[in-house]
């Protein structure tokens, strides 16, 4: 199901909790989200759609990849960009790294870890900024 973007500062500021399981609707719900919003969207976080559940999801051209869980356990080659967001307004500046390393689990709970560089890589630091209650 397609969910409004949360722009409530009080909501996105706060952790989420671990997905588990019993929250695949969640997962399902932000896909749908994120698919909605391709033209001007590349990844989500679920506190965009307004649930506080530790997954994002970004596109990558026309796959649409879930990451539960997420946590980064590798990084190098920072650099400084401006970012902007669906749930806020204007762009922001914000520190990031060329390459990280994720480990995660997928839409079936399965355990990866997996390296991201390039836009990809940004992306993915900004949902998981999301999920760390943190505002660009």
């Amino acid at each position: 199901m397609i969910k409004p973007i949360n722009k409530d500062t009080t909501l996105l500021s706060q952790k989420s909790a671990p997905t588990t399981p019993k929250d695949t609707q969640v997962i399902i719900d932000l896909i749908d989200t994120l698919k909605s919003h391709k033209k001007d969207c590349v990844g989500m976080a679920a506190n965009m759609i307004g649930i506080n559940k530790r997954v994002i999801a970004l596109q990558l051209g026309d796959l649409v990849m879930p990451l539960i869980n997420p946590s980064i356990i590798g990084k190098s080659e920072p650099y400084d960009v401006e970012e902007g967001c669906l749930s806020l307004i204007g762009e922001r500046p914000a520190k990031r790294f060329m390459k990280i390393t994720v480990s995660y689990l997928d839409a079936e709970f399965n355990p990866h870890k997996q390296a991201f560089e390039g836009f990809a890589a940004q992306i993915i630091q900004h949902e998981m900024d999301h999920l760390e209650g943190i505002l660009i």
